[in-house]
C-alpha cells in the first residue's frame, strides 16, 4: 500500500471509532433509556416522586360493616398524618363487597371480617400479594338496655316469644353464628337474617327484635343503645380480619401505605380501644 493511501485509511478508521464511542456514551439529555425488556422505562408515578416521597392522592377502601366506626377514625388520622391524601370508604357485609369487587366496582383496598371472603378474591387473582391479618372479633348477644327479656345465653334465644335476629349465612357474622349454634347444641329460629352486622344491631336498637347476634365491637360502639350479653361458646368462632391491596388499584403505593397504617401501632390502638383483639 502506498504511504498516502495508508494514511488516508488510518484517518478514516480513527474518525469512525471516535464517532461510535460518542454514540455509545449514552442517550441525549431528556431522552428515555431502554429497560432490560426493551421497553422504555416508565416515568415516576404521579402519586409519588422518584426521590421516594410519600404517596399522595385518593384511594377507596371497601371494608366490612363492623369496621365502620374504627376505619372512619383511622381514615381521618391517616389523612392528618399524610398530607395530600384522601381515604374514601364503602362499608357493607364482606360477602356483598366481594360481589361488588368481582363485578368491577373500583376499589383500592379490601378489609374483610373473615378470611373466607378474602380468599374468594385471592382465588380470582383480584388481590395483589398476600393479605395480612390485622384484628380479631367475637360474637356477643345484643339486647335492649336493661335486658328486659332476661337473656343469659344462647339457649335463652330459643324461648317462645323471643324475637332474635342474626346475619345471613354468607356474611361472616352469619357463619360465626352457625359455629356457635353447633358448639352450644342449639338451633336458633331468627325472625330475620340480615346482610350485615350493623343491620342486626339496628333491629335491636329500634326495638324490632329482642336480641341479635353481633360482634363485641358493635355493642361497644352502640354507645348504650344496647346491652351486651357474653356467652362461652363465642370462643369457638373467632373471626380473623385480613386486609389487602387490590390488583386493579389505581394508586397502589397509597393503598399499600394505608394498609400498613392499619397494622401499625397507631392503627392497632384504635382497633383495641374499640374492642378488637390482636390477630
Amino acid at each position: 500500500m502506498k504511504p498516502l493511501l495508508r494514511s488516508a485509511t488510518l484517518a478514516l478508521v480513527v474518525t469512525v471509532g471516535l464517532t461510535l464511542a460518542a454514540c455509545s456514551a449514552g442517550s441525549p439529555s431528556g431522552g428515555t433509556a431502554a429497560t432490560g425488556n426493551g421497553s422504555p422505562s416508565s416515568s415516576a408515578s404521579p402519586n409519588s416522586s422518584a426521590s421516594g416521597a410519600a404517596p399522595t392522592g385518593t384511594i377507596t377502601v371497601f371494608a366490612a360493616a363492623s369496621l365502620q366506626r374504627t376505619f372512619t377514625e383511622l381514615g381521618k388520622q391517616y389523612e392528618q398524618d399524610h398530607a395530600g391524601t384522601t381515604v374514601r370508604f364503602s362499608f357493607a357485609g364482606s360477602s356483598d363487597l366481594v360481589s361488588q369487587i368481582t363485578n368491577g366496582a373500583p376499589a383500592d383496598v379490601f378489609a374483610s371480617a373473615d378470611e373466607a371472603n378474602m380468599a374468594k378474591l385471592s382465588t380470582t387473582d383480584l388481590a395483589s400479594g398476600w393479605p395480612r391479618d390485622f384484628a380479631t372479633n367475637t360474637l356477643e348477644i345484643a339486647v335492649a338496655p336493661g335486658n328486659p327479656e332476661h337473656i343469659r345465653g344462647l339457649r335463652d334465644l330459643t324461648a317462645s316469644g323471643v324475637q332474635v335476629v342474626t346475619c345471613a349465612a354468607p356474611v361472616p357474622c352469619g357463619a360465626a353464628t352457625a359455629e356457635v349454634e353447633q358448639a352450644a347444641g342449639v338451633e336458633l329460629r331468627p325472625v330475620s337474617e340480615e346482610q350485615s352486622v350493623t343491620d342486626v344491631l339496628g333491629k335491636v336498637e329500634s326495638g324490632e327484635a329482642d336480641a341479635g347476634l353481633v360482634y363485641v365491637t358493635d355493642v361497644e360502639g352502640a354507645g348504650g343503645g344496647v346491652d351486651g350479653v357474653p356467652f362461652a361458646e363465642s370462643a369457638k368462632a373467632v373471626n380473623t380480619y385480613p386486609i389487602g391491596v387490590l390488583k386493579e388499584s389505581t394508586n397502589p403505593e397509597l393503598a399499600t401505605s394505608f394498609a400498613a397504617y392499619v397494622r401499625s401501632d397507631a392503627g392497632r390502638k384504635v382497633l383495641a380501644d374499640a374492642g378488637f383483639g390482636a390477630p
